[in-house]
């Protein structure tokens, strides 16, 4: 009984692990991917309002 408990527990931390390092692997690449843009200019479109004048 004991061998199956510390097996689960080690299941579980396996699995917690793996949790964690998929989570830190996609905040990575977030911050790659944010840092490929810093060398672009601003990509927004320019939006030029004009008034008729009467």
């Amino acid at each position: 009984m004991k061998l199956i408990i510390l097996l689960f527990a080690m299941l579980f931390g396996f699995g917690a692990s793996v949790k964690k390092s998929a989570d830190d692997i996609k905040v990575l690449s977030s911050r790659i991917e944010m840092n490929h843009y810093k060398n672009y200019p601003n990509l927004l479109p320019e939006v030029e309002i004009v008034t008729a004048q009467q």
